[in-house]
């Protein structure tokens, strides 16, 4: 019990050195590319559950913006499996990392505005001036405006690595409390382990949703600018 309650959020090292970078590739061995004419029946889920989230996501889009497909497939791939193997016992989750998240919500985000700032200039110069506006609030509104545009990659990657973190710290706090129960009242320790077992189907459902919850965003911030 005297283990540090953050120890498993610590950046893995091997001999001194970081690897991060192995655990990050390491999901994708989850996902084999398909080299047979008839596909087993992991391969056949998978497969199905691409095109079902491919279908959803994609039918808000037009052409233009129908070309970012098998990267938002890839984001939501990445992050649901590193979610999911993070869950797993003694492992380390790369996406409870903010370096990390931010990593991956600054270029996403700053894409689809350089899109359209490309594409789409006076529409994208508009969203920082409503219509209408009254001429003294003009200069504040285009700062607000201006100010919410450079918080959405935040948000995204805080969003994701404040429900990744709080969902592994709860489980690290009722499964020592269950340990310390043990010895105490099993009747108790068997209520809080019943609440660990439930909390954890929840994270697998949290994993999932949040991984789906941080593509869904880029995908609507890359509608708004196609």
């Amino acid at each position: 019990m005297n283990e540090n309650l953050f120890s498993s959020f610590a950046t893995p090292t091997m001999m001194g050195l970081p690897i991060v970078i192995l655990i990050t590739m390491f999901p994708s061995i989850m996902f084999p590319s398909p080299n047979r004419l008839i596909n087993n029946r992991l391969v056949s889920v998978q497969q199905w559950l691409v095109q079902l989230t491919s279908k959803q996501m994609l039918s808000i889009h037009n052409q233009k913006g129908q070309t970012w497909a098998l990267m938002l497939m890839s984001l939501i791939l990445f992050i649901g499996s590193t979610n999911l193997l993070g869950l797993l016992p003694h492992s380390f989750t790369p996406t409870t990392q903010l370096s990390l998240n931010l990593g991956m919500a600054i270029p996403l985000w700053a894409g689809t505005v350089i899109t359209g700032f490309r594409y789409k200039t006076k529409a994208s110069l508009a969203h920082f001036l409503p219509q209408g506006t009254p001429l003294p609030l003009i200069p504040m509104l285009i700062i607000i405006e201006t100010i919410s545009l450079f918080i959405q990659p935040m948000a995204l990657a805080v969003r994701l690595t404040a429900n990744i973190t709080a969902g592994h710290l709860l489980i690290h706090l009722i499964g020592g409390a269950t340990l310390a129960l043990m010895s105490i009242s099993t009747i108790t320790a068997m209520i809080t382990f019943t609440i660990l077992v439930l909390l954890t189907i929840l994270e697998f459902a949290v994993a999932l949703i949040q991984a789906y919850v941080f593509t869904l965003l880029v995908s609507l911030y890359l509608h708004d600018n196609t």
